[in-house]
């Protein structure tokens, strides 16, 4: 039975509804994960240390689809809650074409001057010219890439999650296949992996503008529309939070790389290289819910149903502290054998991620809960509040523990930092849902 944004959710439905959204944001977050395996593996440990510097950046240029994706669909959401179809349409055909135009300029700029950005992301004479291989091949793809990051958040809000997934999941069978296809046995290197990356986003990001264009079943389609001014906006406003995660976590994940480098070189870079791509896995199970229920808690909002508000923050929460309790396990217990995936050609690089990833995993205990606060104020369309979270969390948190930390603990204080940083992000985002209860009913 088809589940529809108006129902009232259990526990049982709410995660079926979410469900393919958490396995879309998995298999996206794979992408970079399966560059790293067949490049560590195949190519060697400094076209490893460039890919890990350069994708930061990618995915710095890539936020703009996350913003209007859910910064417009908690819009959209709002307008269907509403009972008016047809402006959702508009308003939703608009976002799509704002970011295919943006998508196409941050591509030329980011083709024109990437030599120049490579060099001030850090990259040594001997990494430089892959940063420049990988840097462009992926940069060519941003348009299906943005498209892509944007229409994720549309297909809950469509009530189509499981064709999201679908599509996604056939994205990453495309990048797992080419990659092994032009690293293993093409042997094309750096520029093989890039090339799978950007093909399989192809996928992902093209696939979806002809679903919509045509006739379909779901709430959503591409059509004609107008300026609105406002709505973009407050899509911008709204979704600001999550452009600001991931700027911050690009701009942090660049300052820890700079700290890597100056404490251990480009073994401490290859590390945390792999301890992200886990991160990106495991951080992708709390987006994917936070994607799928953000549609949700919208519809709700715009229908001024305060019950199911109050419901949907009880039963998410419940879920995501118990998920972030499993995954901390998992990642104890995993730590070795995916270091070992990685590396394994290395004892002494092997050993020290695993150190290091054992360190790092404790902040899922916490993280969980923080994009949870950040994604349900921006489907309250409170994207200050939102913003606030995310700010502060992924950016003056993480800055500051990765500055000081390493001063007293050296490099185990670089490990630390996220944990120290997601900590003090849990007070604030507890303290927001407790000051806005009243305000928002839930």
């Amino acid at each position: 039975m088809r589940i529809q944004l108006s129902d009232h959710f259990t526990y049982s439905k709410l995660l079926r509804f979410v469900y393919p959204s958490i396995m879309m944001m998995i298999f996206t977050s794979i992408y970079s994960v399966v560059d790293g395996l067949f490049v560590s593996n195949y190519v060697g440990k400094t076209p490893f240390a460039a890919l890990n510097l350069v994708w930061p950046f990618i995915m710095l240029l890539a936020a703009i689809g996350f913003m209007l994706g859910t910064g417009g669909g908690a819009i959209v959401a709002k307008t269907l809650g509403e009972g008016d179809r047809e402006k959702a349409n508009e308003y939703f055909s608009l976002l799509i074409y704002v970011t295919l135009t943006v998508s196409v300029v941050l591509m030329i700029v980011g083709l024109v001057w990437m030599p120049d950005i490579a060099v001030f992301l850090g990259a040594t004479e001997e990494m430089l010219e892959h940063c420049v291989i990988y840097g462009r091949v992926t940069v060519a793809a941003l348009p299906a890439f943005m498209l892509q990051n944007t229409f994720q958040s549309f297909f809950p809000t469509a009530e189509k999650p499981k064709l999201g997934l679908i599509i996604t999941a056939a994205a990453g069978v495309t990048n797992m296949v080419l990659d092994y296809v032009f690293v293993a046995v093409f042997r094309w290197g750096l520029a093989g992996a890039a090339l799978a990356t950007g093909m399989c986003q192809v996928v992902g990001g093209v696939v979806p503008v002809i679903y919509f264009f045509s006739r379909n079943s779901s709430l959503l389609r591409l059509g004609r529309t107008r300026f609105y001014s406002r709505v973009l906006l407050k899509a911008c406003t709204n979704g600001s939070s999550e452009l600001m995660t991931n700027v911050c976590n690009s701009v942090v994940n660049i300052l820890y790389n700079f700290q890597l480098m100056r404490l251990i070189g480009e073994d401490g870079v290859s590390a945390f290289g792999i301890i992200m791509y886990v991160m990106f896995i495991f951080a992708a199970a709390f987006l994917g819910y936070s994607i799928g229920m953000a549609p949700i808690v919208g519809y709700h909002y715009g229908a001024d149903n305060r019950e199911e508000l109050k419901s949907l923050r009880k039963k998410s929460l419940r879920l995501i502290v118990g998920a972030g309790a499993v995954l901390v396990v998992l990642a104890e217990v995993l730590a070795l054998p995916l270091a070992r995936m990685f590396v394994g050609y290395d004892p002494e690089l092997t050993a020290l991620t695993c150190h290091a990833f054992r360190l790092f995993s404790l902040s899922y205990l916490f993280m969980g809960v923080n994009i949870f606060g950040s994604a349900f104020f921006t489907a309250l369309s409170n994207g200050a509040i939102s913003a606030g979270i995310s700010f502060l969390r992924t950016l003056v948190f993480q800055v500051a523990a990765v500055l000081i930390l390493p001063v007293f603990f050296d490099v185990e204080g670089v490990w630390m930092s996220v944990i120290v940083a997601e900590v003090l992000a849990l007070g604030v985002t507890a303290a927001c849902l407790a000051k806005n209860r009243k305000r928002y009913g839930y």
